[in-house]
């Protein structure tokens, strides 16, 4: 008998074996817990393309919007561990949503294997062209002669877009009103026709409207300016130490053996390496981080204690 269990777990162990270095056998799943044409949609889409090119499988993106991310998530911290099944999230699956619900189907530390975050995604400070002001400065002095009366749209509460504009609201003391929407782009759509006046939006999104006319630019949230709006101020210009972008990173399911999370890592710094998806994504306002495994746990680490105290001190209530 105890021959017989040695030779079985020498079985399995060459089996799980065999298995690491034939990976990937198959396609490979990618679960976008947020709606097609999202910042992180957007982001993700070509680089997990390229990256099944690389691998010589192809690597699918399914979008599984609902409840602001969580459905999507849990389904990924529920995956059997073999790397066939992937997260492509944004931090506020990682950090804000954890922060805001009582209640989450998965732990964002110990849920999930990091495997790299992929890349900083640039935010914009958008009007409504007929709004009166032209800077992040304009904002607050306007909504503070019309106290209450100045809305701003968000893709839902705990979305990127209200974080963002929270941050803002509790750094300048500006009595913004805010307003939620159940998508990013239905909040994007309303400022453009002037139902609401402003929003924070992700640059990948708001770009063509820019560009169109449709919506004017007010700042750039990140610290630097865009290469794409070079023109354009970022909020700290005129809102001393304002600074917000996200992120967009890739994670497995708890147990995904490290073989498996090193072969997707190099797979990405691979692809992330091709002269036309690098030129595509830095024209959509994406800035490249793939800096690994243990960068994301920081990332993520600190993340979840600045959004606590952000959610906490603004009240943020789920929708």
């Amino acid at each position: 008998m105890k021959v017989l269990l040695i030779s079985i777990a020498s079985l399995l162990c060459a089996t799980i074996a065999h298995a690491q270095v034939i990976y990937p056998s198959r396609s490979i799943q990618t679960i976008m817990p947020l709606q097609a044409g999202s910042g992180v949609d957007i982001l993700m889409r070509p680089i997990v393309q390229k990256m099944g090119e690389n691998l010589g499988q192809a690597i699918t993106i399914e979008n599984i919007p609902g409840g602001a991310g969580l459905i999507g998530a849990a389904k990924v911290a529920q995956s059997t561990p073999d790397g066939y099944t992937l997260g492509a999230f944004n931090d506020s699956i990682l950090t804000m949503l954890p922060n805001l619900y009582k209640k989450v189907d998965y732990d964002p530390v110990t849920s999930f294997v990091p495997i790299s975050e992929v890349a900083a995604i640039t935010f914009v400070m958008v009007a409504n062209p007929n709004f009166p002001g032209n800077t992040a400065a304009d904002l607050v002095r306007i909504a503070r002669e019309n106290p209450g009366k100045i809305d701003y749209a968000s893709g839902g509460n705990g979305s990127p877009q209200h974080i963002g504009m929270e941050i803002f609201r509790q750094y300048t003391g500006a009595p913004l009103v805010h307003i939620p929407y159940r998508s990013a782009a239905a909040a994007v759509t309303d400022v453009i026709g002037g139902q609401v006046p402003v929003m924070i939006s992700a640059l990948s999104v708001a770009l063509p409207h820019i560009r169109a006319g449709k919506l004017k630019v007010l700042g750039v949230t990140s610290k630097t300016r865009s290469p794409l709006l070079p023109n354009v101020p970022t909020v700290n210009e005129s809102i001393k130490g304002y600074d917000f972008s996200t992120w967009g990173a890739l994670l497995a399911s708890k147990g995904t053996p490290p073989a498996i999370i090193d072969k997707l890592n190099e797979s990405l710094a691979t692809a992330l390496k091709d002269p036309k998806l690098r030129e595509q994504l830095i024209q959509q306002g994406f800035e490249f981080a793939p800096l690994g495994q243990d960068h994301l746990k920081v990332l993520i680490a600190q993340g979840l204690t600045k959004m606590k105290k952000v959610i906490k001190d603004g009240g943020i209530q789920p929708d």
